[in-house]
């Protein structure tokens, strides 16, 4: 499929169960060893380290990564308060990209807005300490502004109730344009983006790649393709200056705009998050729910 799309393939880690459950650097090294050798016998043209909520970690996986030779990039699903121990996104960024990244930024857990605040403060941090490195934004397709430092699973909606907070093709076309305007070249989405919304992106910068997606003849960017509709009031809408200004409504008369995060606080070394092979026991989530209640 790449093949025939012009792409590349990219082998990708994450955070581990071990790491959380306080075992050493070697054991960690050891999970991410053991899929880049797979990664590595399906000969993947790079390798992504991402989500991560500890830089600590981060850097560990792109250590190994880099024993590929191969180009590695790293996300982390932090906002601009920094991984759970406090760490800076600017000087995560460092640590990053003087474990051997090429390519360092944010995915998942926030919204555009909040990526690429936390991606200029990376910028920022590569900046001050005289280091280089691509840049690469990979935000939620939900409105977040409510979330805390952990981001949207701190979310009372998440993970099965997070539709109305889904941002528009127009939202997306803003985030990419302000993405490029920061220097960020590797533009994408996480949980939620659906097809469109990455067309959106493509369309966006249209005039920056050279061309528009085919998908794009059907419906005209901005819109214009309604200037065909039978509706006089919906024609009217085909233009950008009216979808760029629209604040849509939610169509939800009882409900919030926001949430009040969870926010539990717990993180590595946690009793709740120590790695067990067998399934969580009825009593486990009991004293879940009874946790949850306070």
């Amino acid at each position: 499929v790449a093949s025939e799309g012009d792409a590349v393939v990219a082998g990708g880690v994450s955070q581990t169960p071990s790491y959380l459950s306080c075992k050493d650097k070697a054991e960690v090294k050891a999970v991410f060893r053991k899929q880049l050798d797979i990664f590595m016998k399906k000969n993947v043209d790079f390798l992504i380290a991402e989500y991560f909520e500890h830089v600590e970690e981060a850097v560990w996986a792109v250590e190994v990564l880099k024993e590929s030779g191969k180009p590695v990039a790293a996300t982390m699903c932090i906002g601009p308060e920094g991984d759970m121990h406090g760490v800076p996104p600017g000087q995560c960024a460092v640590q990053l990209v003087k474990a051997g990244a090429s390519i360092v930024g944010v995915n998942c857990h926030f919204d555009p807005d909040t990526a690429l605040e936390t991606v200029k403060l990376m910028k920022e941090g590569l900046q001050a300490a005289k280091l280089k490195a691509h840049l690469m934004s990979q935000p939620l397709a939900f409105h977040t502004p409510d979330c805390g430092k952990q981001g949207f699973i701190d979310l009372p909606e998440f993970p099965f109730g997070l539709e109305p907070r889904i941002i528009t093709r127009w939202d997306v076309q803003k985030y990419a344009r302000k993405a490029y305007d920061l220097g960020i070249r590797y533009i994408g989405g996480c949980c939620g983006f659906e097809p469109y919304h990455i067309r959106a992106i493509a369309e966006e910068l249209a005039p920056e790649r050279g061309f528009l997606p085919e998908a794009s003849e059907k419906h005209g960017s901005w819109g214009n393709s309604l200037s065909m509709h039978t509706k006089p009031w919906v024609r009217a809408r085909a233009r950008k200056e009216y979808w760029e200004n629209l604040k849509p409504a939610s169509g939800r008369p009882y409900c919030p705009s926001m949430s009040k995060p969870d926010g539990w606080g717990v993180t590595k070394g946690a009793r709740e998050l120590m790695q067990q092979k067998e399934a969580t026991t009825e009593q486990q989530l009991k004293e879940l729910f009874q946790k949850q209640k306070f």
